[in-house]
């Protein structure tokens, strides 16, 4: 198979990925602990930990999980935190002990977590006690055979710690009531982990298992897909030979916004890791004051999000007024984004917006942009080093450039399959290795991909196709828009029609004046016909707009 796209990479990028210096996860951390450790690694709330403090309480961890649980290899875990200094020890002692993390994002309802829960088999949850009631709860259909609460500030110095503790459940009130009495606390299990021998090294190679990250995938019912040690180390390499030209010769700086049980960030952070890279948690980007109270205090260089935080970023008044200096990647994946977000941001803070693309099912990255461009291209770059990319048709035949179908891929990135789901595999893994996205997208000549929307959620208009990503880039140019949304709705006219969900910036917008200004830039078949002004749109905890929710408004989240 050609690779066209091999023409359009950067001279200092590589064709294809070495093989591996590491068998797993656990080495990779190992190895980097040691080779930076008096580096700041991690900091949350201002609160730092170095590389050698990570690695210490990881060991004691880890000491926990095998000689005090006594957990096998295989076994998995839960986090449901956000990003909190104990969310990376907790990781990184699971995958440094052979064990399987599962990812839960901590604001799923008692019927979601029943769901993730009974689906993995997890023997353990670790939990922020913001959300333990909803455990306890769970607990009623499947019970955890071990539960380890914490606190906001279980990982920060005393007294910060219980001031931090002391806010969150006295006078923010963030703590529900719960009663978990076979719980123990986080810093319980990390006290008996330290005093424990260092445990025998576990056994652990690239096709033994990482996470189970859970997903609505291509289609049906949320699932884990089975990402391994290998899936991951590769598209760590994949992603570094993208951005280490771009690297400080000190220390680059990442802020973390978007929330690591979400993969694209996960991934992110992984990636700077392994580099020696400064992590900057944020457990909270909606509360926009302290998250730029953040940025104005690192020098930060690096900032991955998704076209929602950007737009919350550019619509803050504080925003702009940010030392940017020192910054000089932005990376937008998670959803399209839009090119009056992109246009705006290079104006405010002077870099471009690299606009990538990636699945749960590929750990995640596929396609990136070269990043020294000088203006946001629309497009979500090229495939990665040892990634093929190709577009089909419904029958599966390969298209020529420029010619619309669904995007297969293929690559060292892409999971093992669905946790005991076979059917469902099956469905999305041909016995070749390709995996079918269900999105759909056009090649140009040179090997550029250009998503034109989802499968699912094209819109047929009197047999004419129309793409919601589309119409939500035109819509979001109009200066009084602040967030659009377009789905399909039926109509007994033309079979489906496009519903606009708009929040506006000014009151005096009207659904008038915005019908000619649609009327000005789309064809006939693409103009809404329907109109509905709201304060906001759903949204998952990533940020990703929930076009789902606006088509059946009682559709779980």
């Amino acid at each position: 198979m050609e690779r066209p796209w091999l023409s359009s990479y950067p001279t200092s990028v590589p064709a294809d990925l070495p093989a591996s210096e590491f068998r797993s996860l656990g080495e990779l951390f190992s190895d980097r602990c040691k080779k930076f450790r008096t580096r700041a690694a991690f900091s949350c709330m201002g609160v730092i930990h170095t590389y050698e403090e990570v690695e210490a309480n990881s060991l004691a961890l880890s000491a926990y999980f095998l000689s005090h649980l006594r957990l096998q290899k295989g076994d998995r875990i839960a986090i449901m935190m956000p990003n909190v200094h104990q969310y990376t020890t907790i990781m990184m002692a699971a995958l440094q002990s052979g064990l399987v993390v599962v990812n839960v994002n901590p604001l799923y309802t008692v019927r979601e977590l029943e769901h993730q829960m009974k689906d993995s088999g997890a023997k353990v949850i670790f939990v922020l006690e913001n959300f333990a009631a909803v455990v306890e709860k769970a607990q009623k259909s499947y019970a955890m055979p071990h539960i380890v609460i914490t606190t906001m500030g279980d990982m920060f110095p005393f007294p910060k710690r219980s001031v931090v503790d002391f806010v969150v459940r006295r006078v923010k009130k963030m703590v529900p009531a719960y009663h978990l009495p076979t719980s123990i606390g986080f810093r319980a299990a990390l006290a008996i982990g330290s005093r424990l021998p260092k445990p025998t090294p576990v056994s652990v190679g690239p096709s033994d298992l990482a996470f189970l990250q859970y997903t609505g995938g291509t289609t049906g019912v949320s699932k884990g897909a089975m990402l391994s040690h290998g899936n991951l180390l590769a598209n760590i390499a994949q992603a570094h030979a993208w951005v280490s030209p771009h690297l400080s010769k000190t220390q680059d700086v990442l802020i973390t916004a978007l929330p690591l049980y979400h993969i694209f960030s996960l991934t992110v952070s992984l990636t700077y890791f392994s580099i020696g890279g400064f992590n900057v948690l944020i457990p909270n980007p909606r509360d926009m004051k302290a998250f730029i109270k953040e940025l104005r205090t690192h020098p930060f260089s690096v900032l991955g999000g998704v076209n929602t935080l950007f737009n919350a970023l550019l619509n803050h008044p504080d925003f702009a007024t940010l030392d940017f200096s020192h910054f000089k990647l932005a990376l937008g994946g998670g959803m399209a984004v839009q090119t009056a977000v992109a246009d705006r941001w290079k104006k405010v803070t002077g870099v471009t917006l690299s606009q990538a693309y990636g699945l749960t099912e590929t750990s995640p990255a596929v396609c990136i942009n070269p990043l020294n461009l000088d203006t946001f291209n629309g497009s979500i770059g090229v495939p990665l080093t040892s990634t093929w990319v190709s577009i089909r048709d419904d029958e599966g035949h390969a298209q020529p450039a420029n010619v619309a179908g669904e995007i297969w891929v293929k690559g060292p990135q892409v999971m093992q399959g669905y946790w005991h789901r076979p059917e469902e595999t099956k469905h999305v893994l041909t016995d070749d290795g390709w995996l079918k996205t269900g999105d759909i997208g056009i090649m140009s000549e040179t090997g550029f991909v250009t998503i034109i929307d989802r499968k699912k959620d094209m819109i047929i208009v009197s047999g004419f196709n129309v793409y919601p990503n589309e119409i939500e880039d035109v819509v979001a140019s109009h200066p009084q828009v602040r967030e659009v949304a377009a789905v399909g709705v039926p109509d007994e006219r033309s079979g489906e029609a496009v519903k606009l969900f708009v929040v506006s910036k000014d009151p005096s917008l009207t659904e008038e004046s915005l019908r000619t200004f649609c009327k000005e830039h789309l064809t006939g078949y693409k103009m809404p016909r329907y109109i509905e002004f709201r304060e906001d749109l759903p949204k998952s905890n990533v940020g990703k707009v929930l076009r789902r929710l606006l088509k059946d408004p009682v559709s779980p989240a």
